[in-house]
């Protein structure tokens, strides 16, 4: 690692933590989990798909990371990634504090823009699908959570990529671990919150704490990066 050495795993898991607490996905999340529970209104199966939806998730984004990983590490752009991936954390983190002052107010970090709608209207076609064979639903479940990431990239991708920057400047084989150890903390908080949507409580309950923490949650994540972007630029200066 570039002059990160010591600090790479408890940086690895504050970004991993962190960026599982973004609005964004909580947002997503609790919307598929309240349209899961009020489609298959059954909460094993409810249960299911949220399981499903959160493996999709940890799969495509471990692809992505290890895409990342292969290209910087077999082309060389190691230092050159570093560089860029250290401003964008200092601007995203800029960005994600402002939010918890004047949150949506100018430019912000979200989900491509008219994606939600692009999710709604998906859904609603997996419950089509759901009527003819609740398997179809499973399997459309699992490319919604495809299409998810994707979308959510922009709101999300900030603490990824300063992390992937720092990673494909090491050990390729050392970065692949912690990569995976990345993404399984990126999604201990979908647990959380399909296990609690299992066992009862009212999906409006859980969104209506996501929107009371947001800003709260946007000051942290910028914080941290803004944080992290300054310390990967004194490594190297």
């Amino acid at each position: 690692m570039i002059g990160l050495d010591g600090l790479t795993l408890p940086v690895v898991i504050g970004a991993a933590l962190l960026d599982s607490i973004n609005p964004c996905v909580f947002g997503v999340l609790i919307f598929l989990i309240a349209f899961m529970t009020k489609m298959f209104k059954n909460p094993h199966k409810m249960l299911l798909g949220g399981l499903l939806y959160t493996a999709v998730v940890y799969v495509t984004y471990l692809l992505i990371g290890i895409g990342f990983l292969t290209f910087t590490v077999s082309f060389g752009f190691s230092a050159a990634i570093y560089w860029i991936a250290a401003i964008i954390a200092i601007l995203a983190g800029l960005l994600e504090m402002k939010d918890f002052f004047w949150y949506g107010k100018g430019l912000s970090l979200k989900m491509i823009p008219g994606a939600d709608q692009r999710i709604k209207l998906y859904t609603q076609k997996i419950e089509k699908l759901h009527r003819k064979d609740s398997w179809f639903s499973y399997g459309a479940a699992a490319l919604l959570g495809v299409f998810v990431v994707l979308v959510e990239l922009p709101c999300t991708g900030a603490p990824y990529l300063a992390i992937l920057a720092i990673l494909g400047a090491g050990n390729y084989a050392q970065g692949l671990s912690l990569l995976l150890l990345y993404n399984f903390i990126f999604i201990l908080p979908l647990f959380v919150i399909i296990g609690v949507a299992y066992f009862g409580k009212s999906s409006t309950v859980l969104e209506a704490w996501r929107m009371k923490h947001r800003g709260a949650m946007r000051l942290a994540v910028g914080i941290f990066l803004i944080a992290l972007g300054a310390l990967m630029i004194y490594t190297v200066w």
